[in-house]
């Protein structure tokens, strides 16, 4: 179990969801391509999806749609999306190698876990249900009365219902929005190389670490305890 002495840095690690825990790149791409041909719009490639992702579903349709949120029919079509993508959020997603294994010694280890998502609400705990539930209770999606990342409120949020303190937290995402999500949040940060940003631009953001596996998190732990 990890120390409880006053020396102690983390005891607590949050994490992003997609592009760190979950490669959930070719359902949104899918999602995201259904929903055009159903409104008569040009689809889009994966790695033009991939660019699109970090700021929440309805920035992701934002930059997919044309004329973005002017164009008179978006409510519709983000309606369509959020309810398509809600009940195929997992046709194609998987956890990135190492992820479960990672977990279970986080959770055997003593550490307080938990999820913050810009995904909406409903697809964040069917997905947490589906892959997590047994090391991860507190799983955070965009929700009414907060804003979302990188804004601090559902890191906040969530390091309030864990009964955690910020300066014992570790937060963990795959993109330069953890990165200013940290920061507003006052909390430490690494970022991961697997995920949906190429490293060059993660060099250029503040964290602690960028690491290439999930058993590299642990050298962070470990070596701040």
């Amino acid at each position: 179990m990890i120390g409880k002495g006053e020396n102690m840095k983390y005891d607590t690690v949050i994490f992003d969801l997609d592009g760190t825990l979950l490669n959930t790149l070719e359902d949104l791409t899918d999602g995201v391509n259904h929903t055009m041909r159903a409104f008569g719009f040009p689809e889009h490639t994966m790695e033009q999806v991939r660019c699109f992702v970090g700021n929440g579903i309805r920035k992701l349709m934002e930059r997919a749609v044309p004329q973005g949120e002017k164009n008179p029919l978006f409510e519709e079509i983000f309606a369509y999306f959020k309810e398509y993508y809600t009940g195929h959020c997992r046709i194609k997603t998987d956890l990135y190698p190492g992820i479960r294994e990672m977990l279970a010694k986080l959770k055997q280890k003593g550490y307080k876990l938990a999820i913050v998502s810009n995904k909406n609400m409903e697809a964040v705990q069917e997905l947490n249900d589906i892959y997590f539930k047994e090391f991860i209770t507190v799983a955070v999606g965009d929700g009414k009365g907060r804003r979302r990342k990188p804004y601090p409120d559902s890191v906040e949020y969530a390091i309030a219902q864990l009964g955690a303190k910020k300066e014992n937290v570790l937060y963990v995402g795959d993109s330069e929005v953890d990165s200013d999500t940290a920061v507003n949040t006052g909390i430490d940060c690494v970022l991961v190389s697997w995920g949906f940003r190429e490293r060059e631009i993660l060099e250029e953001k503040r964290a602690v670490a960028i690491i290439d596996c999930p058993e590299e998190l642990f050298h962070i732990l470990e070596g701040a305890n």
